[in-house]
């Protein structure tokens, strides 16, 4: 069973709650909820970090983070020696920034698409293997650098 982090800032908040109680009824993954807790406004980079540090210390886990557009969650997570965050919105995406990208956080955007888009998405990304090869020689090449 997977584990998954969870982290949002307030503009994810709503869509996150909404993320995990259908993942949380309907999929078999430890799911960790790591805030925020609230719609107060708060400063997305902690979250991100909080999430992108648990990923790097728990093995086959992975991070799923959402603020407005994800675009800030991915920056700052990508910040975390170790930590490959993709900001995804179709499963093409998705699927390659497991299979060529190791990709082990997931960022979204809650104000660009919807719940029902939103689960598959995750769902696809915790199922998808990377292809190790060639590929490897390539996360290499990242996680090596400073």
């Amino acid at each position: 069973m997977p584990t998954i982090f969870f982290g949002s800032d307030h503009a994810g908040y709503l869509m996150k709650n909404i993320v995990i109680d259908v993942l949380d009824n309907e999929e078999d993954i430890d799911i960790k909820d790591l805030g925020c807790f609230n719609l107060d406004k708060c400063n997305y980079p902690e979250f991100a970090f909080r999430v992108a540090k648990k990923v790097r210390e728990t093995p086959n886990s992975f991070g799923v983070l959402l603020c407005g557009t994800g675009i800030g969650m991915s920056i700052a997570a990508n910040k975390v020696k170790g930590i490959r965050c993709a900001l995804c919105s179709n499963f093409t995406q998705v699927q390659m920034s497991r299979k060529h990208n190791d990709a082990n956080i997931l960022a979204l955007g809650a104000r660009n698409t919807t719940s029902d888009t939103l689960v598959p998405l995750i769902i696809s990304f915790i199922n998808t293997e990377f292809d190790g090869g060639r590929h490897q020689i390539r996360v290499n090449m990242i996680d090596n650098m400073d």
